[in-house]
């Protein structure tokens, strides 16, 4: 009986995600490009930033360790 229940609602649950899965609004090729294109900038844009600040970071700890040497 237990067996039967839990077969029933498994089943239930995929109709269910069958069904909700049609709703779903899918991005075109166009849009999907442009955020692609986006992020990889982003990527770059913020890498460089952070990777700059990291040496300027550096130098000034650097600095200040050679002036209290």
């Amino acid at each position: 009986m237990l067996e039967k229940l839990k077969h029933a609602q498994i089943k239930q649950f995929f109709i269910e995600v069958r069904l909700e899965m049609r709703k779903v609004s899918w991005p075109g090729r166009r849009e999907v490009y442009g955020t692609t294109v986006v992020v990889v900038f982003a990527v770059f844009f913020f890498g460089a930033y952070l990777g700059l600040i990291d040496v300027v970071l550096q130098k000034g700890v650097e600095s200040i360790f050679k002036l209290f040497k």
